[in-house]
């Protein structure tokens, strides 16, 4: 699964160095978030024929908030250990890893918090991170266990790194993990502002 990630994010990204025109490539971008909505839909039919999911899952209670809760201190607590490593700013690195995956807007926030270095540097780490989850999630899920594979995804468990969550796990997991995804997202402009205001 991790290969096949890796080939299809490489065979994009020469179609668009190589074969694509400016106007296909505006056409899939344009409609990426349609996309995005239909494999919601399968993900719904998927979880609304294995009955005994939101059983499953309304079980936990309280409980479904311990995961993104987990998520995002560890995500918190890399930044101090990478700011250790490469020195660079305390606020900063922490705010970086607090992105949780979501390049976009961890880039954004962060330049017009400390400027347009940080800014790239929280895109990059951001867009590694999400990278980097396609190519874990399956060996996670194959040798840890399934709620585990979760984790490298943070913030891009609804969306981007679903697919992959959806084939190395199961429906129960899959509801988990668009919930994790929702608060983590939530989490994200939030903990980016106060913990630059409190660190910096």
């Amino acid at each position: 699964m991790a290969l096949l990630a890796l080939t299809c994010l490489g065979a994009g990204i020469a179609c668009g160095l190589w074969l694509f025109s400016g106007e296909t490539a505006r056409f899939f971008t344009g409609n990426s978030a349609g996309m995005l909505y239909l494999l919601m839909f399968l993900v719904g039919i998927s979880v609304g024929l294995g009955k005994d999911v939101f059983r499953k899952v309304g079980s936990y209670r309280l409980r479904v908030l311990l995961l993104p809760a987990a998520i995002t201190g560890a995500s918190v607590a890399a930044g101090f250990l990478c700011a250790f490593l490469t020195g660079r700013p305390l606020a900063e690195s922490v705010c970086i890893t607090s992105g949780m995956g979501w390049y976009s807007l961890a880039g954004i926030l962060l330049t017009g918090l400390a400027g347009p270095e940080a800014g790239a540097v929280a895109f990059l780490a951001n867009l590694l991170r999400e990278m980097l989850s396609f190519l874990v999630i399956p060996w996670i899920a194959a040798h840890l266990n399934h709620y585990t594979a979760i984790a490298p995804a943070g913030a891009t468990s609804e969306d981007t790194t679903l697919a992959v969550l959806i084939r190395c796990t199961g429906e129960e997991i899959v509801v988990l993990a668009v919930v994790n995804g929702v608060l983590c997202s939530a989490a994200v402009p939030f903990l980016i502002r106060f913990l630059y205001a409190l660190l910096g």
